[in-house]
């Protein structure tokens, strides 16, 4: 397959600069269809002329929409973040109730026979700790 070394060492640059290129492909892409500036028209204009002219559309999208790359992922990645923080605190709100909730309810389980005073004591100063 490979006549000498120079071949294989072009056959390796190939593809090196075959896998740089599908990199890059990802990244426009991701780019392209994060942004919120862009509507559906310049979006697909954008994806064709990637497509079609590879290297040359990577190329021009860097040069003219590059420097705000690094801004938009920035905003995905904090609404990203904010958004876990406001499921972990939706969920970590609905199971922690205060502990005068948590008395009343063994108080009723109390008053309705469901647990023993003993299982109450020991309730009451669990919600107390």
């Amino acid at each position: 397959m490979f006549n000498d070394n120079g071949s294989f060492l072009l056959a390796l640059f190939e593809f090196f600069l075959f896998l740089a290129w599908f990199m890059c492909l990802f990244w426009v892409f991701g780019d392209i269809f994060r942004s919120k500036d862009l509507g559906g028209g310049g979006k697909t204009l954008w994806v064709i002329f990637v497509i079609l002219v590879p290297w040359l559309g990577i190329l021009v999208y860097l040069i003219a929409r590059g420097g705000g790359m690094q801004q938009r992922q920035l905003e995905q990645m904090q609404a990203m973040r904010s958004a876990q923080a406001e499921y972990i605190q939706s969920v970590a709100g609905s199971s922690a109730t205060s502990a005068t909730d948590q008395i009343a309810s063994a108080k009723s389980l109390l008053d309705s026979g469901a647990i023993t005073q003993a299982e109450f004591d020991s309730l009451k100063a669990k919600a107390l700790a």
